[in-house]
């Protein structure tokens, strides 16, 4: 049994998992990085339009703040989001930005003097002020009222992961490339690392860690058609499931990306519409102002995505051998604009289509994009039942997007969490010691070596990759963008049968090393597990909110269903989780649940929204008018991040009643 010890341990290498390390390695903690692929090939690459941070830079910016990027951020989450952790990830996303921008990142800057703009399919002319000349720009984004998705072209997440690797490779930080990790080494009540295996060896290892931090991403590709890099199976997920303890948040929360290109499921940035693209049906009218008159085709992801599959449903989809389709029409920006600030939109559509999108609209529909559900944790990235456990970015329900993810807000997660998170992962590893007991550790090793006999030795029969398959057939079936009870509890039934086949799982290849079918035996029945917890979940959240839209409950119903939905596993034989709920206090909120500003308003509200009202109203008006905004906002739901990111922001010609103007720094 080989163990490998070190003070933080970090599962996953993307922009996440990488800022964590860094943190830990900055504060002179042996740091390890365990990664499925190389660093750089993370699926953080894959992000295309930007990363939301009110800079305020640019004139369509002009008076952003914090302020403003939290209301959005909760709107967007239709309310389902931790409010405190909404504060202090708007709070300290223009620091993450800029310490990026120090790490190398080349952001694309604003120009003095007037500029071209597609606003609403017509052409207008900007004029960015002079003092704001080669600071960050900021693209439009759907849900957001100000300007604020700070942008490389349309390459954002591969600048950004190149950046945080090379400062993690600048720290000597090791990342132990072609490991999947496949157990967390727990007590029950404190995890010690975890079992790993090498993909090109076959060997085993036991990581032993004070903390251990899965920053694994999301589980898209437990469907059919994803967005996902096909790394993104939930393994991390499972993994916490698996123990027994720790539970998982929101798993029903999943949302569909509205632009995929059909009919690979690859993604086009949000910026094509931010920028000025608009969605066309068959007859190549823009349907979008017939169902959302204000935002169009900027409204939030969830609302797009649903308008263009019900647009669909009335038979103005473009019939195709793949299905019914859209067009994504981007044609308006212009050959320079695209090939300038759509690049890599230019190219997949090139690579992929076969056309060229400055003159040919692009096939698109909405798509399996992100887990707003994951590994639950406290403010300090913690799961409260498994201590020494840490989870950051996609693969943790945190918890900042609530039901429904912003545009640009995943992105800045991955950094800004990573940054926040980073620094209480370190502060845990300095204030804690580990006894290491070796008995545990091999009896964690022997299970998985156990498991991986039973499926070579044994007899089974089942083939991982049809059991894979049907598993993503259900789920895209029964579990997408509209739910509807009969539906879901037959998706929640056929996972039940595949997971009873996958424990007589068989393979025709024997070898212990670099063996694709192996590894997809040991990955199907996790995945399983994982399809359950958003099944079973989704069957029983009977309301609709933000990407979780049920049918047959068309209603967010705040008096009922304003909690967060916790998942755990009671043991291996078990055929569905165990669920719980996490009430969202309203008397704690500094924006009481309202109205999104989509469709109608049909919310069942929470009694004690108008008290809560009521309360905001006397605390503001005890503090009188010459409070400023961070008086008022700390009145009304203080929060704290690490003391060293406490500052406030500074944004150019910043001029609000009682703060005087202060200058920017980037």
């Amino acid at each position: 049994m080989k163990l490998i010890y070190t003070d933080s341990l970090v599962v996953g290498a993307g922009l996440a998992g990488l800022r964590v390390a860094i943190a830990s390695k900055e504060r002179g903690l042996d740091t390890v990085v365990l990664s499925l692929i190389p660093a750089k090939r993370s699926h953080s690459a894959a992000a295309q339009g930007g990363m939301q941070a009110s800079l305020g830079n640019t004139v369509k910016g002009m008076g952003d703040d914090e302020d403003i990027h939290f209301q959005d951020t909760v709107k967007g989450s239709d309310w389902g989001c931790d409010q405190e952790i909404a504060r202090m990830f708007a709070h300290c996303a223009p620091k993450a930005v800029r310490e990026l921008t120090n790490w190398g990142v080349p952001w694309t800057r604003v120009t003095k003097g007037p500029r071209q703009v597609v606003v609403n399919a017509e052409k207008v002319t900007i004029e960015e002020a002079e003092e704001a000349h080669g600071l960050i720009n900021a693209r439009d984004f759907g849900g957001t009222k100000k300007w604020r998705t700070c942008y490389t072209a349309d390459g954002t997440g591969h600048s950004l992961l190149y950046a945080v690797d090379n400062k993690a490779i600048s720290l000597g930080i090791p990342v132990h490339e072609r490991v999947e990790a496949l157990s967390l080494i727990h007590d029950g009540k404190r995890c010690q690392g975890v079992v790993a295996r090498c993909l090109i060896t076959g060997e085993l290892r036991a990581y032993i860690a004070k903390s251990t931090t899965i920053a694994t991403g999301g589980y898209g590709r437990i469907y059919e058609v994803s967005t996902n890099a096909i790394i993104c199976e939930g393994i991390g997920q499972a993994l916490a499931l698996e123990t027994g303890v720790a539970k998982l948040g929101n798993m029903e929360a999943v949302q569909f990306h509205p632009t995929a290109i059909v009919p690979v499921g690859i993604l086009t940035t949000e910026g094509c519409r931010g920028d000025g693209g608009l969605l066309r049906d068959k007859d190549g009218h823009r349907f979008m102002p017939d169902y959302e008159p204000e935002k169009k085709e900027l409204a939030s992801r969830d609302v797009v995505s649903r308008r263009m599959t019900e647009h669909m449903r009335k038979g103005k989809g473009v019939d195709s051998p793949y299905g019914p389709h859209l067009w994504l029409d981007i044609t308006l920006l212009g050959r320079k604009h695209v090939e300038t600030n759509l690049r890599e939109v230019k190219e997949i559509c090139e690579s992929f289509l076969g056309i060229d999108p400055a003159k040919d609209w692009i096939p698109v529909r909405p798509t399996q994009h992100y887990s707003m559900g994951g590994i639950r944790t406290d403010k300090t990235g913690q799961n409260p039942q498994l201590k020494g456990l840490f989870s950051v970015g996609e693969a943790a329900c945190w918890d900042m997007h609530g039901f429904n993810r912003l545009g640009g807000n995943s992105l800045a997660e991955t950094v800004v969490g990573g940054m926040i998170i980073g620094k209480y992962v370190a502060d845990f590893c300095e204030e804690n010691s580990l006894e290491v007991n070796t008995g545990l550790i091999e009896s964690f090793v022997e299970k998985v070596r156990g498991e991986i006999d039973e499926l070579i030795e044994g007899e089974g029969s089942e083939n991982p990759f049809v059991l894979r398959k049907e598993m993503e057939r259900i789920m895209m079936a029964y579990v997408g963008i509209f739910r509807n009870g009969p539906e879901l509890e037959k998706a929640v039934s056929e996972l039940q049968a595949l997971l009873k086949r996958a424990k007589s799982l068989g393979l025709k290849c024997k070898k212990r090393h670099a063996n694709p079918e192996l590894v997809e035996a040991l990955r199907v029945k996790r995945m399983l597990k994982v399809a359950l917890t958003v099944a079973c979940g989704a069957a029983a959240r009977t309301e609709s909110r933000g990407a979780h839209a049920r049918e047959d409950f068309p209603q967010r119903n705040d008096k009922e269903w304003l909690n967060r939905t916790l998942a755990s596993w009671p043991d291996e034989n078990s055929l569905s989780p165990e669920l719980s709920y996490e009430q969202l206090d309203v008397m704690k909120m500094e924006l009481p649940p309202g109205y999104r500003g989509y469709g109608i308003n049909n919310a069942i509200a929470h009694p004690d929204t108008d008290k809560r009202e009521h309360e905001i109203t006397q605390i503001l008006s005890q503090l009188g008018d010459d409070a400023d905004r961070h008086q008022r906002q700390h009145a009304l739901m203080p929060f704290n991040v690490p003391e060293s990111l406490m500052a406030k922001n500074e944004r150019l010609n910043r001029t609000v009643s009682n703060e005087m103007p202060v200058g920017e720094q980037g």
